[in-house]
């Protein structure tokens, strides 16, 4: 059986210690803030990042740099046989398809490097991680564990509710003028991410009309989409950005609704919640990976 080191990036919401504990790697994303960089959860923490955010700085999100990504396999490759990488979603991002091609076009990589592409971001690709470390452990070899995290792409959904359209407006993901008419009219935007497309799901008018609308989507989801209305072969898991003790009341709702449920939460990764703002509450779930 080889040797298989799992990687992924700060996308996935896997800090740095509790990847020391699971016994993968994270690579950190890059923020460009006053003209310096810095690194998820290596010298820009949630506390810090929050800080500057609503203070108004101007902080913007990049790909991990060629060079950083390469030398992380580097050193990977002189422990293990093979290097499995789990990328954020190549929709919403450029850095899984120059990853794919870098494994690619590398001598030094073939056979033993494999990306995942497998449209997963957040909560979702945390989860990937996870099935991942299931997978091998089961024996599978990194070109396996690929094939079968990238066949079961679709079987995941993210709901947001987003606090403000303050942050959206400013990376562009609306126009000023939407904006503008949904502070106005305190619309809490609820959206949603389906494999590669993060799009508006509904605007609702409160916080409680927001998480209402996610709830029901969840459940519909799980008796029509993916045939577990009881949650019996579904992963649920919580997020949120800033808030924790409305986090924490989200989670308690949401354990009601679905009482055969673990629910997980976790803060969302800095670089989803540069584009969102503080005080957004996410549901999100994955099917249970059968064997």
């Amino acid at each position: 059986m080889k040797n298989i080191a799992i990687m992924t990036d700060s996308n996935s919401g896997i800090s740095q210690s509790e990847a020391a504990k699971l016994g993968i790697y994270v690579l950190p994303m890059p923020f460009m803030i006053r003209g310096e960089t810095y690194y998820e959860d290596v010298n820009l923490s949630q506390e810090q990042f929050y800080a500057m955010l609503t203070e108004g700085e101007e902080i913007s999100t990049s790909m991990p740099a060629m060079g950083d990504t390469m030398d992380a396999w580097d050193r990977l490759l002189k422990e293990y046989d093979e290097v499995l990488y789990i990328p954020m979603s190549s929709g919403l991002s450029g850095s899984c398809s120059t990853a794919i091609m870098m494994s690619q076009d590398y001598e030094e990589y073939e056979g033993k490097v494999f990306v995942v592409d497998n449209h997963r971001i957040s909560v979702t690709m945390r989860q990937s991680v996870l099935d991942a470390i299931s997978l091998r452990d089961k024996g599978m070899s990194g070109a396996a564990i690929k094939q079968r995290l990238e066949e079961v792409k679709n079987e995941s959904s993210i709901y947001i509710m987003v606090d403000t359209m303050y942050y959206l407006k400013r990376g562009g993901r609306v126009t000023p003028a939407a904006a503008a008419l949904g502070t106005l009219l305190r619309i809490k935007p609820v959206l949603s991410i389906q494999g590669e497309k993060l799009d508006l799901f509904a605007k609702a008018r409160t916080v409680k009309n927001a998480k209402s609308i996610m709830i029901s989507q969840m459940k519909k989801e799980f008796a029509e989409r993916f045939g577990s209305p009881d949650g019996a072969k579904m992963h649920l898991a919580l997020a949120y950005t800033y808030d924790e003790e409305a986090a924490l009341e989200w989670k308690k709702e949401v354990e009601e609704e679905f009482p055969g449920c673990e629910v997980v939460l976790n803060p969302l990764s800095l670089s989803v919640s540069c584009h969102i703002g503080p005080g957004a509450l996410a549901i999100a779930c994955s099917k249970v990976i059968e064997e």
